[in-house]
């Protein structure tokens, strides 16, 4: 079975949430499961298809998930010759991430946009501050994505 079949059926059988595509909320499930490579596929299944704002915010979102699979394998294995020299990449994704939400109104799919886009610039601020040294990402410190159909109100990012 191929990653787009994959896809397919992991959301087979959920409805638009609230309007909402299910692989958009499955993104937020996966990030917040700290599956940021599976978050960042989920949602490059329909970015593929999408254009004009839509577009340019999943996109910011695939980064953002990018960023931290670059952190999460640094994490896991510093010392590897490739997964150790992952944290300027994941700074850039960051960086490109919070770029792309400049874009957006404030409020965007049910997303504050700004709290993404200030999570990615700090993340990219601390490895940047370290001289890219020092990996910042901690499976227990990891950030939660309140995304739509969370609670009420409007999705959220938070540092734990």
């Amino acid at each position: 079975m191929g990653k787009h079949q994959r896809i397919a059926a992991r959301v087979a059988g959920k409805g638009h949430e609230n309007g909402f595509h299910p692989c958009y909320l499955e993104y937020f499930r996966l990030f917040n499961a700290q599956e940021y490579y599976a978050a960042h596929d989920v949602l490059e299944h329909i970015w593929l298809g999408s254009d004009g704002e839509r577009y340019v915010f999943y996109k910011a979102l695939i980064q953002f998930a990018g960023g931290f699979v670059h952190l999460q394998h640094h994490q896991r294995e510093p010392a590897h010759r490739t997964h150790g020299r992952r944290l300027r990449p994941a700074a850039r994704l960051f960086l490109r991430s919070a770029e792309l939400l400049r874009e957006l109104p404030d409020d965007y799919e049910g997303l504050v946009v700004a709290e993404i886009a200030t999570m990615a610039l700090a993340t990219a601020g601390e490895l940047e501050s370290t001289g890219f040294a020092a990996n910042p990402w901690h499976p227990e410190r990891a950030p939660v994505l309140q995304g739509p159909g969370f609670g009420t109100g409007g999705g959220t990012a938070t540092l734990t």
